[in-house]
């Protein structure tokens, strides 16, 4: 049994104390134990050796300690299992030095063997499990398919992905075929993550926003829903969409179990458009934890009461920033734990 199992009670829609809290990307640079163990390790050797990545996993745990963990991976180990290079370079971040532009080139990726490419990460996970011993749940993530595809189309990082779009509107049925086996590979690796004894996973959908409601429908989320269909049985299923305010209508007609929300919705309208009963996570600024320390506290606090302590989960609106002082995220945490409705 887990013994801080509140992030799971928000998760089951049961009553609560207070709401439970973590952030994304918490096991992250903002944290001088990050950054010793990034000095001495490259990002995929960080990712690819399970005793860092369950050491990095564990750190914010000790550190700020908030109500659950989540594995120290990278949502780019998808393709680069799936035989589409991957590196990431210093300053311009995650580079695919032969990007997908044509079917022939969709043509050339597979489904992988998850074992046999993606087996560190199930290492990592059986190793982090040992560390927490069930203090806190352990969440299991993946990068949604089409924030994948830009990635792999694109080639790098992108403020418009227009040739990921450009691909999509020009190609479909390669695009289609390109986003099914991203999806393909994306359910095996979460349900063997479940295997490994993940108690929940998170889909994570950054580049969602991209896209017009009606080309997310057809490009994004009915490839998100396929993998909630597919692991609602056996896993909790987070869905969280950047810039996707359009669609918590349809998110929370789902299968998924809570639904992230970012900082520019607000939490009435994500209790509206999501019909006031499913989970909700979020949506704090990152950028907010550079306010001072009673300001975050009181901000927290607010948020807390605008979205109701039961069915939430307090996090950042997308990954905490490098650049926040390790105090400040302690106070986030703090500050749900001293919520007092």
């Amino acid at each position: 049994m887990i013994k801080n199992d509140l992030f799971l009670k928000a998760l089951n829609n049961e009553t609560v104390e207070r709401p439970p809290v973590w952030m994304m990307r918490q096991a992250g640079r903002y944290l001088p134990e990050f950054m010793a163990i990034k000095e001495k390790y490259d990002f995929f050797t960080r990712c690819k050796t399970p005793e860092l990545a369950s050491e990095i996993t564990v750190q914010p745990i000790r550190v700020i300690k908030p109500d659950a963990a989540i594995l120290f991976s990278d949502i780019l180990v998808i393709p680069q299992a799936m035989g589409i290079d991957v590196e990431l370079q210093d300053n311009i971040g995650p580079v695919l030095p032969n990007p997908i532009r044509k079917a022939t080139d969709v043509d050339k990726v597979f489904v992988p063997d998850i074992n046999e490419t993606l087996g560190y990460v199930m290492d990592a996970i059986d190793m982090t499990r040992e560390k927490l011993n069930d203090e806190v749940p352990l969440i299991g993530f993946a990068g949604s398919p089409w924030t994948i595809f830009c990635y792999a189309v694109e080639g790098k990082g992108s403020k418009s992905f227009d040739k990921a779009k450009g691909f999509c509107f020009s190609n479909p049925v390669a695009a289609h075929l390109l986003l099914q086996k991203i999806t393909d590979t994306t359910i095996l690796y979460l349900k063997e993550k479940v295997k490994h004894g993940v108690n929940a996973v998170q889909i994570f959908d950054s580049w969602g926003g991209m896209l017009s409601p009606t080309d997310y429908t057809e490009f994004s989320w009915q490839y998100i829903n396929q993998i909630v269909e597919a692991l609602a049985d056996s896993t909790k299923v987070i869905v969280f969409g950047k810039g996707c305010w359009f669609a918590l209508n349809d998110m929370a007609k789902s299968k998924a179990a809570a639904i992230g929300v970012d900082w520019t919705c607000s939490p009435r309208n994500a209790r509206y458009l999501t019909g006031g009963k499913i989970t909700l996570q979020g949506n704090f600024d990152p950028s907010r934890l550079l306010s001072p320390i009673p300001v975050i506290k009181k901000m927290v606090h607010e948020m807390i009461d605008e979205f109701g302590k039961d069915n939430y989960i307090v996090n950042l609106g997308h990954g905490i920033l490098p650049n926040i002082p390790v105090d400040h995220a302690k106070a986030f945490v703090e500050a749900v734990k001293e919520y007092k409705k």
